[in-house]
């Protein structure tokens, strides 16, 4: 606190202890009324001692030198001097400390349970039931009477209806089934990824292989040429291998269940790079054996759980190399009109990593959010 003349001093006291007003003259402006208001406030004694080197920026009735809050867009500036300056958060809380609630439900960001809604099966954010049953409805009515034509009007006034809902089981963690479009795929967990431990099967329409494109979505089965779904579904190659996609078609929503994507590229190279690299991560990655895969098979082990298997692929002239090779789209362009895959193959235990054109029909995986 700065250092005052006795004459100040005493006229802050006595402004305290017995506060007074003075009436503004017409003749002689009082020398205390520094805004002239016609008043002797405190704001105005504090404009006085403010010519001693003390200031009040905020007008809290506060020197700044003993307050620890100046800023008057804070919440707290004309509160308690000895706290520092406090802001209204998101959740309109006075120094909160909430920087988000995406969803508005009043639960901020970092202590919600789920950021999002929660569907009819519980599941944040998820895709809910899977079928709705309704159970009973009952018709609810009302009435009134006409007293003029002495007779009572009855009407419909609503319905009561009890549901009941079909749920997929709850993906508690990796290596759990997570079912997705009526079939559970089985899970793997390598290293910090989640893996689905069989080809994708996701089959909303199925192409000839004369169908090819860049752009358009394409799905075929290998070796099938029809058009029909559930044909193509009754196949042993689909029951096997999935689906084989184009890139367009991997790129659809729809392929993975909520909470799972399409791997990028370098999710991939996460993954042989937990495994060894990519000069020794396809034999940990493919089936052992040859119930599927041509001899030799070389290296495999499937140490991984990976079960990588040998789909073949599809393009605009027919299907190759099932039982030799597999391929894998990732989500990541490589160019305009080329994208990145992985590739095991019967001969080698290498991982390929390959950008080649998008008309192709590779299978695919999904790996967790």
């Amino acid at each position: 606190m700065k250092n005052f003349t006795n004459f100040t001093l005493a006229l802050l006291v006595t402004f305290i202890v017995t506060p007074f007003t003075f009436q503004a003259q017409t003749t002689c402006p009082n020398p205390y009324d520094g805004n002239s208001d016609g008043a002797i406030t405190i704001n105005d004694l504090l404009d006085l001692l403010g010519l001693f080197g003390d200031t009040d920026s905020d007008s809290d009735g506060i020197w700044d030198s003993v307050d620890d809050c100046v800023d008057v867009s804070a919440c707290n500036y004309d509160s308690n001097p000895t706290v520092p300056c406090n802001y209204i958060d998101v959740l309109g809380i006075c120094g909160g400390g909430c920087a988000g609630d995406a969803d508005g439900d009043g639960i901020c960001d970092d202590v919600d349970t789920c950021v999002g809604i929660l569907d009819e099966c519980g599941v944040c954010n998820g895709p809910g039931p899977t079928n709705i049953i309704i159970e009973s409805i009952t018709i609810l009515y009302d009435s009134v009477y006409a007293e003029a034509i002495d007779n009572w009007f009855v009407f419909e006034v609503g319905a009561d209806t009890v549901m009941s809902y079909v749920c997929d089981p709850v993906f508690a963690a990796c290596g759990d089934l997570v079912t997705h479009d009526g079939y559970d795929y089985s899970t793997v967990q390598i290293g910090d990824q989640c893996w689905f431990s069989e080809n994708c099967r996701y089959l909303p329409s199925v192409s000839p292989i004369s169908a090819s494109s860049n752009t358009i979505p394409y799905y075929y089965v290998y070796d099938y040429n029809g058009t029909d779904i559930a044909s193509a579904q009754s196949t042993s190659n689909y029951l096997t291998y999935g689906v084989l996609y184009n890139w367009p078609a991997v790129m659809e929503p729809g392929i993975c269940p909520s909470g799972w994507h399409i791997p990028t590229d370098s999710e991939w190279t996460q993954l042989t790079g937990f495994l060894g690299g990519e000069s020794v991560a396809g034999g940990k990655m493919k089936e052992a054996g040859y119930a599927h895969w041509f001899s030799p098979n070389t290296g495999a082990t499937n140490s991984s759980e990976f079960t990588g298997l040998p789909g073949g692929n599809a393009y605009s002239g027919g299907f190759l190399y099932n039982g030799d090779n597999g391929c894998w789209w990732s989500s990541s362009a490589s160019g305009s009109s080329t994208a990145w895959f992985s590739s095991l193959g019967s001969s080698h235990d290498d991982v390929y990593r390959v950008s080649d054109d998008r008309h192709y029909g590779f299978s695919a995986r999904c790996v967790r959010d």
